[in-house]
């Protein structure tokens, strides 16, 4: 898939992983609008490609993403704020179907760290350094943080972040429940592009419903939550993959996962 390659560049491997970069490192990989326009078009592509099982978001140079773009926001107003639309870019995120890796390194500021709470997994790398600083310079968050931290790493952790604004390191993400993973620094895109090509070589549909069921039953009754988890359990049972993945284990071989 061609890349915008002066802001994002997108690379798919015939591992079914693609890996998303976001391309401003001269600027952090500060989040503007025109990154913010691409990156949800790129997950748009993604999510209808057929050979892209999982997919990994990553930055250039020195950080992940160092946040929003001041210098765009700075003598704007609310009209004009409202104006840009950055919830539904954000949505192509927060919606996408298949499995989602943020490998963190270095800064992930703000809407950086916001995007990487967009993710189903994070790896993080031991010295990077993430927060919600957004109230040091007169806002709050604006993209998702409020609800996703919370609920994350719960009142008592999110709640000092977001009104201090200090930040935290990638040990401290992990042991608070930030991150899936910790890892040593310059090894986060190492360990995600692994990790997401184990992913890929599962069964596309089950592990599509496993996240849609896991992500619709978190805001849900524990017996919804349930119903939801048994009813694609269930349908599972009409696919190949389900067959194949039985037989491939009574038969002690390595099974071969089609998406059908």
């Amino acid at each position: 898939m061609p890349g915008h390659e002066d802001i994002l560049i997108c690379d798919v491997a015939d591992t079914g992983v693609a890996v998303v970069y976001l391309n401003r490192p001269e600027a952090r990989n500060a989040l503007n609008l025109p990154l913010r326009t691409v990156m949800a078009d790129t997950f748009r592509k993604l999510q209808d490609d057929p050979a892209v099982r999982c997919v990994v978001i990553a930055g250039k140079g020195p950080c992940f993403a160092a946040g929003a773009d001041l210098r765009e926001a700075v003598e704007q107003g609310p009209r004009e704020i409202w104006a840009m639309e950055v919830l539904r870019h954000w949505r192509a995120l927060a919606e996408f179907p298949k499995p989602l890796i943020a490998a963190v390194h270095g800064a992930a500021l703000g809407g950086g760290c916001e995007l990487a709470m967009h993710a189903d997994i994070i790896i993080v790398e031991e010295g990077a350094r993430l927060g919600q600083p957004e109230v040091a310079v007169g806002i709050m968050p604006g993209g998702g943080a409020t609800q996703r931290l919370m609920r994350a790493v719960g009142k008592f952790r999110a709640m000092p972040m977001m009104l201090t604004g200090d930040l935290i390191t990638g040990k401290q993400a992990f042991e608070m429940g930030l991150a899936s993973e910790v890892v040593a620094d310059g090894t986060a895109l190492e360990h995600a592009v692994a990790m997401a090509e184990r992913i890929a070589r599962r069964p596309p549909i089950a592990v599509r419903l496993t996240k849609e069921v896991a992500l619709a039953g978190a805001d849900a009754p524990l017996a919804t939550g349930l119903m939801l988890e048994r009813r694609a359990f269930e349908l599972l049972f009409d696919t190949q993959d389900q067959k194949e993945g039985m037989h491939a284990f009574l038969e002690r071989r390595t099974p071969v996962f089609k998406g059908q």
